[in-house]
């Protein structure tokens, strides 16, 4: 009996509008699948029409079929879209799976085993852990999810500036500088009561960050129920640009895993999900938590 995992659809999502190579690596990607299965799912081609249209397409992809696999061709931002709207839709036999087409292809880069195509005619279906963010308390709090970081001040927008970037260990730097030039401390309150100030607080659930910024070496797999906490408490210029350069160039060695984190915002503050802008308000209870095997993938 074959006991590979086969769909009763797929639906490949992507960004008509992208000014990378989406539209055509969607369609590349029909085209094989059409090829090389042995068997015949609903096989589609979904445009998004506007930013966060993913998140919906994603759900109601996840709910048509009990057997369904959603496939992000996009970056890091619009897999985050994607795997949302599955999580959303509560089919947890709904599987997901990106081909990386942005600037920023963290995930894809460090979670991929093979080829996309030949990792869906195999189905070969793994679970890998997701960081569940809760903002808010009660019935007012929002959840959501990232598959790879959520990150505050520094480090993650030096990480994104470094993937837009050319190649070259001076222009690295270039920009490692340019950007931590932007950036101002801020302060959370701890579960405790204590005020504390920081550069830049990141929670990976992968170990790299645009190609050259190397986060841990603490062995982060993105399925062992736990992620890294890696923090730039306040310190002077000079002493966080150093920290910035080492993390583009050497990386930052060992870091803390833990399984949630939480604090309480002091005033307003952005911080990025799998690179995506978002804003907590002031007086904001923060929780990221691992959320154990919650994503089915393969690729």
């Amino acid at each position: 009996m074959d006991s590979r995992h086969t769909f009763d659809a797929i639906d490949i999502i992507f960004n008509p509008n992208s000014t990378g190579e989406a539209p055509e690596m969607a369609r590349t990607l029909h085209d094989r699948l059409t090829e090389i299965l042995s068997y015949s799912p609903e096989l589609r081609l979904v445009p998004t029409e506007h930013a966060g249209h993913a998140i919906t397409l994603a759900r109601e992809a996840a709910q048509r079929t009990t057997k369904a696999l959603v496939v992000s061709v996009s970056g890091d931002g619009g897999y985050n879209e994607v795997i949302n709207g599955v999580m959303q839709s509560e089919n947890r036999s709904a599987v997901s799976a990106v081909m990386g087409a942005g600037n920023a292809n963290d995930h894809r880069r460090t979670t991929a085993t093979k080829p996309l195509a030949e990792a869906i005619a195999e189905g070969d279906v793994r679970q890998i852990d997701l960081l569940r963010v809760t903002v808010g308390e009660g019935e007012d709090s929002d959840i959501s999810y990232a598959h790879s970081y959520v990150g505050f001040g520094l480090t993650p927008v030096m990480a994104i500036d470094l993937e837009k970037g050319s190649k070259g260990a001076l222009k690295e730097m270039v920009s490692v500088i340019k950007t931590f030039s932007k950036f101002r401390p801020f302060e959370i309150l701890t579960t405790d009561g204590r005020r504390r100030r920081f550069d830049s607080m990141l929670f990976a659930n992968i170990a790299e960050m645009a190609k050259y910024a190397t986060l841990s070496e603490a062995g982060n797999e993105a399925a062992d129920g736990m992620f890294e906490v890696i923090v730039f408490p306040h310190v002077a210029k000079w002493r966080i640009l150093l920290l910035a350069i080492r993390a583009a160039t050497k990386g930052l060695g060992d870091q803390p895993s833990v399984r949630n984190y939480e604090f309480t915002t002091v005033k307003p503050i952005p911080y990025q999900m799998d690179g995506e802008v978002k804003s907590l308000p002031a007086r904001t209870r923060f929780r990221i938590e691992s959320a154990p095997g919650a994503l089915s993938t393969l690729g």
